[in-house]
């Protein structure tokens, strides 16, 4: 019930500000001369403004009593005075609420104030401009309000509303002046109204077109790649009602524009019978535009797609342009029905302009946009399964990497090889199918392919719950558990991003973050401890795998400039055994270095950043694979990792104290390309 009352006040209080907005905004644009007419329907709709103003500070009061009944999860609080202080005292979206209303209060006074004056056009401005505040305040309490606040993500969402309003709020207006024709035909009141509708016609166009734009803008941030929540979440079909009910009314704006008002410009006898159809169908819009008021609310308070849970995926295929992109003829039908498209909407479009008829001007298109279609997607899709758009519980860290790795060796090597490169020597797979003859397919490659980029976590848990028709992959789900699963899961991501690691070098590629590496928590034989991300935003990271003694040297050069490094160049070092180190060696290590040794965690932390080892010279890829005496990774203040110096494969590297720096320099110099890895697998 709560959240009735909630969308319920919530959409009142935006459809009000929205139309005070609007109305303000239309009337200081059709200001005709020096002074606006005595007309009726400019004194009935400024009659509306201090109910409107009322409707948005009820509206305000309500959004605070459901949002203090919704935080605390008990309805009684909703009328609880207590309550809404703990909100507004306490929580952001309390403050912003005192400024909302505060706005308010001011608009009403602005409107009180401007009634006792003879009205100018700046009057009109001034109420605009205060009844935009609201609404700015407003869209910080949004989905985009919640994430990082910057110009870049609130203005096309804040843009988007101001939109809205511009052209919902002039809708009333535009009902008052038709009503004021059909009582008033008279020939000069009329060639008045007529203009005012053009001016307004003018307007609605652009400002259309650019709702739609800042509109595509803030939903692709709250969608982002997961693009199938659309057809499966409440956000994604909330949005498609949205945009059903928008494609309606400008099919009825574009009737309006192209018919019905050149009939009520045009001075005729009927001009009587045009005035009552330009009445209802702009009713009907206004109507239509309420609801789709009500969809933006609901919209604004529901969990945006990109983080909505899909645990069932309901369909048996899926759209997948990673998966099939590189497949024969894939690209050559893709773009042949792209081009179709593009001819189908060029004929749809120059026919609208030339008014052909109707069935070339909409069948032919039609028809031409279904068969485009039927030649363009077929060759993206493939098989989905229920949890194909599931999402991992167990974060993509060392742990989980290091876990993965055991069970891959104890359940998956007899096929995949040690490597996981499809090198297995598996009796099965040396076994003919007894009815066809044929012996099972080659095991996927799961190193050097890029299976883990291709298709998501949920494919890989599905086929480990169970197997791979028609291949000699069984399914685990009766021996591993869930954790168990999603750890391989992580165990093959892991493998597949070391092998893209090869890419790397001990040059810094500036300002092309790529490669996320594990997360880790760590003790270490100073009493220190903590996560890799405890660094972000705070300086970079020099993490290394070091052998004992072959390392010695190596750790004297970085002790000398480990001051350096930390105060000039913003960079900690981790240093990571390559084994188990006895007492008397972890001593001699001690002495040298000034940095933390990692004594908790370290095998799990060498096991997985082993997978990371690789170079474009020595990919390794022959049997167990190798183990390096000595590796650095540079991660940088961000989270990703941007170089890697191998002392046995990429020559002197970082032992020229003028090189390392250099890349140091080059992260330093580096602002936010792109928010910090997320901590699970997609």
């Amino acid at each position: 019930m709560i959240e009735i009352f909630s969308a319920l006040v919530r959409w009142l209080q935006l459809a009000a500000n929205l139309v005070l907005f609007g109305s303000c905004v239309f009337l200081a644009i059709i200001w005709y001369g020096k002074e606006l007419p005595e007309l009726s329907w400019v004194r009935k709709l400024e009659k509306l403004f201090p109910w409107l103003v009322s409707i948005i500070l009820f509206g305000l009061i309500g959004i605070l009593a459901s949002t203090a009944g919704q935080a605390t999860g008990n309805a009684i609080n909703t009328w609880d005075l207590n309550a809404w202080i703990e909100i507004v005292l306490k929580t952001r979206v309390g403050h912003l609420w005192v400024a909302r209303f505060l706005l308010a209060m001011l608009l009403l006074w602005i409107v009180f104030r401007l009634r006792r004056l003879n009205r100018v056009r700046w009057h009109y401005v001034l109420l605009a401009f205060a009844a935009a505040l609201p609404l700015i305040t407003g869209s910080l309490v949004s989905h985009v309000g919640a994430e990082e606040i910057s110009f870049v993500s609130v203005a096309p969402y804040t843009l988007h509303i101001l939109l809205a309003g511009a052209w919902f709020g002039a809708l009333p207006a535009i009902i008052y002046i038709i009503r004021d024709a059909f009582k008033n035909s008279l020939a000069g009141t009329l060639v008045l109204h007529a203009d005012f509708l053009k001016q307004f016609s003018a307007l609605a166009l652009p400002v259309m077109m650019l709702l739609f734009l800042t509109g595509w803008m803030a939903v692709d941030r709250m969608i982002g790649d997961y693009y199938h929540t659309l057809v499966s979440s409440r956000y994604g079909w909330l949005l498609n009602f949205k945009l059903l009910i928008l494609a309606i009314i400008l099919w009825i704006a574009y009737r309006i524009r192209s018919i019905w008002l050149p009939l009520f410009i045009r001075e005729n006898e009927r001009i009587g019978t045009e005035i009552n159809k330009l009445k209802k169908w702009i009713g009907i819009e206004f109507l239509l535009a309420l609801v789709l008021v009500l969809f933006a609310t609901l919209l604004a308070n529901t969990l945006p797609g990109k983080h909505a849970i899909i645990d069932n995926w309901p369909y048996p295929f899926r759209l997948s342009v990673d998966a099939t992109w590189d497949e024969p003829e894939v690209q050559n039908f893709f773009w042949t029905g792209t081009l179709l498209l593009i001819i189908a909407i060029g004929i749809a479009t120059i026919g609208t302009l030339n008014r052909w008829n109707q069935s070339r001007r909409v069948v032919l298109p039609l028809i031409m946009g279904l068969v485009s279609l039927s030649i363009a997607l077929p060759p993206l899709i493939i098989e989905a399964y229920p949890e194909t758009y599931q999402k991992t519980p167990v974060p993509f860290d060392v742990i989980s990497i290091s876990k993965g790795a055991a069970l891959f060796a104890t359940h998956c090597v007899g096929c995949h090889g040690p490597q996981g490169k499809g090198t297995g020597t598996s009796p099965e797979l040396f076994i003919a199918n007894p009815e066809t003859g044929e012996f099972p397919p080659d095991p996927t490659d799961l190193l050097t392919k890029t299976h883990t980029a291709r298709h998501t976590v949920g494919n890989f848990y599905h086929w480990l719950s169970y197997g791979i028709e028609e291949t000699s992959m069984p399914g685990f789900s009766a021996v591993l558990t869930d954790e168990d699963r999603w750890d391989i899961v992580n165990y093959l991501h892991a493998l597949s991003r070391g092998y893209m690691g090869r890419l790397l070098g001990s040059l810094v590629t500036p300002k092309q973050p790529f490669l996320a590496p594990p997360i880790f928590s760590y003790f270490a034989h100073d009493h220190s401890g903590g996560n890799l991300k405890d660094f972000r935003e705070k300086s970079n990271v020099l993490l290394i795998l070091f052998s004992w003694p072959q390392s010695q040297q190596r750790l004297f050069q970085l002790s000398d400039l480990y001051d350096t490094l930390k105060n000039d160049y913003h960079t900690e070092i981790l240093l990571v055994p390559n084994r188990a180190l006895a007492d008397e060696e972890m001593a001699a290590v001690t002495r040298i270095v000034p940095f933390p040794i990692i004594t908790e965690g370290w095998s799990e932390i060498r096991d997985s950043y082993l997978l990371f080892r690789r170079t474009m010279a020595v990919p390794d890829l022959l049997g167990k694979g190798m183990t390096p005496e000595h590796i650095e990774y540079m991660i940088d203040r961000f989270g990703y990792l941007r170089a890697r110096w191998v002392t046995q494969f990429d020559g002197f590297g970082w032992l020229i104290t003028g090189v390392l720096t250099k890349q140091l320099t080059l992260l330093n110099q580096e602002g936010k390309i792109k928010p910090p890895p997320d901590d699970h697998v997609h």
